[in-house]
């Protein structure tokens, strides 16, 4: 919530999670129909991977919009909370 006035959109990742949501609904009714296993993961493996896409360009966006005005803002403490808020997001991320 830094940097509120700057603080970027996301409606393309709003049409992007329309579709991962289709994409859940469809695993959900593989999974009812009583569908092949691998099938089944490869639908789930392309909802990851789509998800994944979503988070690394919010993720970019954050990086070059909400941190960028961290950093030029000249003030140490807003720099440094910036630094720990991102050194949190990627120790939670996965391999």
């Amino acid at each position: 919530s830094m940097a509120l006035e700057k603080h970027p959109t996301h409606e393309a990742e709003i049409r992007r999670l329309n579709r991962i949501s289709g994409q859940v609904e469809g695993v959900k009714k593989m999974i009812e129909e009583q569908r092949y296993c691998p099938e089944i993961l490869t639908q789930l493996r392309a909802t990851r991977s789509a998800v994944r896409g979503i988070e690394a360009e919010i993720l970019r966006r954050h990086l070059s919009s909400c941190v960028i005005t961290a950093m030029q803002s000249g003030d140490e403490a807003s720099r440094a909370r910036s630094i720990d808020e991102v050194t949190r997001l990627f120790s939670k991320f996965d391999e």
